[in-house]
């Protein structure tokens, strides 16, 4: 049986009411309790350390433990320091410190996105008085450099990690028994529609919503593609938009069904080829090949086609769209006992500022009546 641990807000939270707690009353607490609010649960933290920097500030560490989740946060030290103000506005300020990442789009607000947000406030604001107001700045010390084996700057977060997600529990996404949760929501759904949506990810649930899809057609699938797809068939599911970033998404045009980096990657080959396939130079099939991300080969592209007039970006990605789709179907077919007709799949690809790429023939039919 897999073990579910907290997300991140989860103990940014708790730090910060330990060190509320320690400008009160001048005591450290061991173990703080926090209301997850989604869910509606009450869950105890550990806190590691809570010490005061000055009569108004006060610091409390705790460490994140996500559970049987595949997390590089996991034992990462999270460190809330709050503080009195008297002033305008909100009794409740948050802020990211060090380690916090950056949103590139915007004015570089802190990557502190709503549900953190309410979940720290609504928990600070039982603990003040009328007319008391507090700072609340959030530390992540090892932030920066465990950003650097994230995907965050594809999605326009830079020099740290988001305080990201829409619960306070941290789901082992690549256990079976999540594949369990996500396949119960999959029938939940089929049994009310004919065309769902497939997101791997917080991202692509969030543009789609955006995009003015029904959130009830919306189905996370996590890194379990395949067996989702083979699931939505035998559920009788006639079409599924597959909506993602490229870098994911484009696993699946190399046959790679199961897209969590520890199992297999082949992005910067299935890139390269397709580009070969359409006749790109060499030396530039070399620097696709090369590049350290999908996104710095997809820039590469982009920067081609602007220097030199070239439409290389809409070719090799309306072909890896296509790709997706086709394998799909074989994907399906080769595991499906219908007798009627399969699933059938589309696909829309979107990059790091969350714009569209390309949408494939049938992934353009369906968002025409998804939206």
């Amino acid at each position: 049986m897999s073990r579910s641990g907290y997300t991140l807000p989860v103990f940014a939270c708790a730090a910060a009411v330990a060190a509320l707690h320690w400008l009160r009353h001048r005591q450290s607490l061991t173990v703080t309790s926090v209301d997850l609010i989604e869910p509606a649960e009450i869950v105890e933290i550990p806190i590691e350390q809570v010490a005061g920097i000055s009569e108004n500030t006060a610091l409390a560490i705790t460490r994140s433990d996500p559970g049987d989740n595949l997390d590089l946060t996991r034992n990462t030290p999270m460190w809330a320091m709050v503080e009195w103000f008297k002033g305008e506005g909100e009794n409740v300020i948050i802020k990211g410190g060090e380690g916090i990442g950056k949103q590139l789009n915007g004015e570089g607000n802190a990557a502190i996105y709503a549900y953190a947000q309410r979940l720290l406030t609504e928990n600070l604001q039982r603990l003040l008085a009328p007319g008391e107001k507090i700072i609340v700045t959030i530390i992540l010390p090892e932030g920066r450099s465990l950003a650097m084996r994230t995907s965050n700057p594809a999605f326009g977060v830079v020099e740290g990690l988001s305080l990201l997600g829409t619960t306070g529990i941290s789901q082992p996404l690549s256990t079976p028994d999540q594949l369990t949760a996500f396949r119960n929501e999959l029938k939940d759904k089929a049994s009310q529609f004919e065309t769902l949506v497939f997101c791997i990810g917080e991202n692509g649930l969030d543009l789609a919503r955006k995009l003015g899809i029904n959130s009830q057609q919306l189905v996370k699938t996590a890194n379990w593609l395949g067996p989702m797809l083979v699931e939505a068939d035998i559920l009788g599911v006639k079409e599924i938009l597959l909506f993602g970033y490229h870098g994911k998404l484009m696993k699946l045009a190399g046959g790679i069904f199961h897209t969590h980096h520890h199992l297999a990657d082949g992005r910067r080959e299935i890139l390269a080829a397709h580009c070969a396939l359409l006749g790109l130079q060499s030396s530039d099939i070399q620097t696709v090949f090369h590049s350290p991300t999908a996104e710095a080969a997809l820039k590469h592209l982009r920067s081609l086609d602007q220097n030199t007039g070239t439409n290389w970006v809409n070719q090799v990605y309306s072909t890896i769209a296509e790709t997706i789709d086709t394998r799909c179907q074989e994907y399906i077919n080769s595991h499906s006992e219908r007798v009627t007709a399969t699933t059938v799949c589309g696909s829309i690809l979107f990059d790091r500022d969350r714009q569209i790429i390309v949408q494939s023939k049938t992934g353009c039919m369906l968002v025409g009546k998804l939206c």
